[in-house]
């Protein structure tokens, strides 16, 4: 009979290619999946995740597209080195982004260069007191991060939708469910003139820059390390474990809350229903898919992106529903979680115990 066997040591150079497998595996299984239905599988596939490469004036979409998942995945990777499971960043970017957009409405009629940087902080701070329910509830009661974190996410998009339907709906608005379109002071600029890419983009490549650093060169980086990786021996160095889920929710609450907050100013511009794309589960896959490392994550968080593009280049093309880059999406973590056990473990035989002498 066949048994599941831990390697002792998996193969460095498999850890990393196996997200390019889980990749070549979602096109494989994708282009056999929609021509079984009736469409052309390869040139649906060419459309989702060729295309959006070789047209250039795609680009800038994919930097607008991949800014906010490369946020939200940096604070996700911190959680997941240290064993802190935080699968609600989806309520803390829509938190956030509340919070920032309670600014801007409170100084709509205001300008100054000061307006936006108050919206980015306070995004921060709703995202971060967000993730700060599950903490404490981690901390103290010993209750699951990631029940609570994804509860608390539709809790969030119910508040939302309370929000823009009642007390912040423009009463200019035609009866839309929206709020006040943001002033230009309250808006992201470009990061030159003429283009769609906004200040988010280089602000995420800046975060991935500082996160990789912290994590890799500093002992707040190091205390995440071990409490993930042998809790024993973090106690017996001196590192608080709880201190360290604090720290890691509060993070990733943080990070989800700015990146909600400069979707909000940036390519929306205001709040509606239509806020929560699912950037936060989206990021999970990214951070997985970068090796919970920064510089993988923005590889991670373009692959990604280059399905939101090419989504909805497909669906003008090839006729492919909405939800074909949801399904992408899921064949690529399975594919991913799938070659991760084969990098870990191994089959084997299990040897029958030997029969007694009678």
């Amino acid at each position: 009979m066949l048994e599941w066997r831990r390697r002792r040591e998996p193969s460095k150079a498999m850890l990393y290619l196996s997200p390019l497998i889980a990749i070549g595996l979602t096109m494989l299984t994708g282009m056999l999946i929609f021509g079984a239905i009736g469409y052309d599988g390869l040139r649906a596939v060419t459309a989702i995740f060729v295309t959006p490469l070789l047209e250039p004036q795609r680009w800038a979409d994919l930097g607008v597209k991949a800014a906010p998942l490369i946020m939200i995945a940096l604070g996700l990777a911190i959680g997941f080195r240290a064993n802190v499971w935080n699968i609600g960043a989806e309520g803390q970017y829509v938190m956030g982004a509340i919070a920032g957009t309670g600014v801007a409405l409170l100084t709509h009629d205001m300008t100054g260069w000061w307006i936006l940087p108050a919206m980015a902080l306070a995004g921060i701070a709703g995202g971060a007191a967000y993730a700060a329910l599950p903490a404490l509830l981690k901390v103290r009661l010993q209750v699951s991060e990631i029940l609570t974190s994804l509860m608390l996410t539709y809790v969030a998009v119910q508040f939302l939708y309370y929000l823009v339907r009642g007390p912040w709906k423009d009463p200019d608005g035609f009866n839309f469910p929206q709020t006040k379109m943001f002033s230009a002071s309250q808006t992201l600029p470009a990061v030159a003139e003429g283009s769609l890419v906004h200040l988010g983009v280089p602000l995420a490549i800046l975060l991935a820059l500082v996160a990789w650093f912290v994590l890799g060169k500093t002992v707040a980086g190091y205390a995440v390390r071990v409490v993930g990786r042998a809790p024993a021996a973090a106690r017996y160095g001196g590192f608080d474990a709880n201190r360290v889920t604090w720290a890691a929710l509060l993070a990733g609450g943080g990070l989800a809350g700015l990146a909600g907050l400069l979707e909000a100013a940036g390519p929306f511009g205001q709040l509606t229903p239509q806020f929560p794309v699912g950037y936060g589960f989206t990021a999970i896959i990214v951070a997985f898919l970068g090796r919970l490392s920064p510089p993988g994550i923005v590889f991670g968080a373009l692959v990604l992106a280059v399905t939101y593009v090419g989504g909805e280049i497909a669906q003008s093309t090839v006729r492919l529903p909405a939800a074909a880059t949801g399904m992408f999406q899921a064949l690529l973590l399975f594919f991913l979680l799938a070659t991760d056990v084969l990098v870990r473990y191994r089959l084997a035989w299990k040897a029958r115990p030997a029969r007694s002498a009678p």
